[in-house]
Order: structure tokens, then sequence, then C-alpha cells
């Protein structure tokens, strides 16, 4: 590590904070017939996915290619909202998926499978809580209140492929937080922030999901998705605000996720609508 100079802490001194450990990734994650083809990872970049995305289009990745930056300075979230941290802080990676033979219109599911993915990854590796808040966020508990942890985006890459990007603030403290109503695994407790054992568990914990959805061609019923997406979505039973495109705003309960992965909100008139894309605001605490 680079000590302390006249100048103030050097950006690769944060002793709490060590990098990732490839090869041990690697070895870890890439085993015959495994979905992960490859393990990547780069000191800084713009954004894992835009990257990921011009891989894929260049004919330079397979599915299963794994991109993780130590440190993104233009990652994105929905709505091209900005998404940065301190060097080493969290896990910034995208992945490639191709998923031949599911029909297009199951692909939609896509971001809720890492969401569940990465949740039941971080409850065995990190020992915390994590919620789904409908459609892409990540929710820890931080002195008894929701704090989005993290985000997913997803991207087509060309016809066949669709690249999924994953943030998540691992050891951020409180000074550091973008927002006072953002959180990091640290914040909520895990009994652990080693980055490359999360990695490693969120990584085989979508590998599974992503072969079970799959080998029933993206049905969620069969998979057991739908289910067990709604088991840990904290959206479901909340009033909410659901802020739609054309400046369209639905408030109601939030009581079901549809076949097609979207949001089913019961309004105080008597109907039912499923929002398929906008922004959900929690309105009141379930």
């Amino acid at each position: 590590m680079t000590p302390h100079n006249a100048s103030g802490p050097s950006r690769w001194s944060d002793l709490d904070r060590p990098p990732l450990n490839a090869t041990a990734l690697r070895r870890g994650l890439l085993h015959e017939g495994g979905l992960w083809t490859s393990v990547d990872v780069v000191q800084r970049t713009g954004s894992t996915n835009s990257d990921l995305v011009a891989r894929a289009a260049s004919g330079a990745a397979d599915e299963g290619a794994v991109l993780v930056a130590e440190e993104q300075t233009a990652g994105r979230g929905r709505l091209d909202r900005r998404w940065t941290a301190p060097p080493r802080s969290g896990l910034f990676f995208s992945v490639l998926l191709r998923p031949a033979g599911v029909p297009l219109e199951r692909w939609g599911w896509l971001p809720l499978l890492t969401g569940v993915a990465v949740a039941t990854g971080l409850s065995r590796a990190a020992g915390v809580d994590t919620a789904l808040k409908w459609p892409n966020d990540l929710l820890v508990t931080v002195g008894g209140e929701e704090r989005k942890a993290g985000g997913i985006l997803a991207e087509r890459a060309g016809e066949d492929g669709v690249v999924v990007g994953v943030g998540l603030n691992v050891t951020l403290r409180a000074d550091e937080l973008p927002v006072p109503q953002a959180g990091s695994l640290a914040l909520a407790d895990a009994v652990s922030t080693d980055r490359d054992t999360l990695l490693r568990s969120v990584l085989r914990s979508l590998d599974t999901w992503y072969d079970r959805w799959r080998s029933a061609d993206g049905d969620p019923v069969t998979s057991t998705l739908q289910e067990t997406y709604a088991a840990g979505c904290a959206t479901l039973g909340r009033q909410v605000r659901a802020e739609l495109p054309g400046d369209r705003a639905l408030v109601g309960e939030a009581v079901a996720i549809d076949g097609d992965g979207r949001l089913v909100i019961a309004t105080a008139e008597g109907t039912r609508e499923a929002v398929g894309a906008g922004d959900i605001v929690h309105l009141r605490p379930a």
C-alpha cells in the first residue's frame, strides 16, 4: 500500500478497502458447465455496462462474461441517473447474458431475476436481509430505516444479448453517502464486507437462478421466480405513487407482480393497473 503523503492520503491507502483478487475470483467462478466464462477486473472505468455492451457488439465477449470495476466514474442507474462511490467501496459489475430459447417477451424478468439472485447471495455471504424495491433497487435496513444500497440496470446488447449491471454499496460510511437516504452493507451491520466473498456468492446465486429460469423457457411460475421475487419485494402491500412516462402519476396499493414482471397497483377508485416502467415512491411503511 502507498503510504500517506504530505498532501493527504493516497487514493490507494485505505486499508479497509483492499483490491479484488481477480485470480482467486476466476479460480472460484470459472468451471466446466458453469455460466461464467471470463472475469475481468479493471481499476477504473466510466461504466461497466457501457464497456460490456461495446465488447459484445464487437464480438469480444461471450455469454457469461463478467466485467468488474474497482471504481466507476460514470455509473448509470435508471433514467440515466449517475452512480458514483469511492474506489473499492462497493461492487460495480456487469454480466453478459444471451438467453437463447427464451421468448423475447420474458426477457423483462432479467433485472428482477438479478435482484433475487443478489439478495439471495448477500443473505448467505453478508448475513444482511436485502429487500427488493420494484423494479430494480436493493434495500437494506439501517437504524430501523429502509435505505437504498444498490441498483440494477439491464440493457440490450445486440439482437441476442442483455447486459445486466449491478452497483452495490459495501463499505460506504455515513459521511460518504451520496444522499442521506442511501445505505451500505457496512451500515446495515453485515457480518462480512469482504468483496471477493460477496461477489463470488452473488455470481454463484445468479448462475443458479439464470439456469433455473432458462431451463423453464423463462416461465416465471415454473422457475418459481415470480413467487420468490414477490416474497422479497418491499413494494408489495405498500401505498405507492408511480411516476409514469408522460408526467402521469398513479397512487394506490401495490398488490401484485404480474406474469410479465409488472407492478399491479390497486387505486382508491377500484381499478387495477399494471405498471411496466416508472419511478415508484413508497408512501408509507408496510
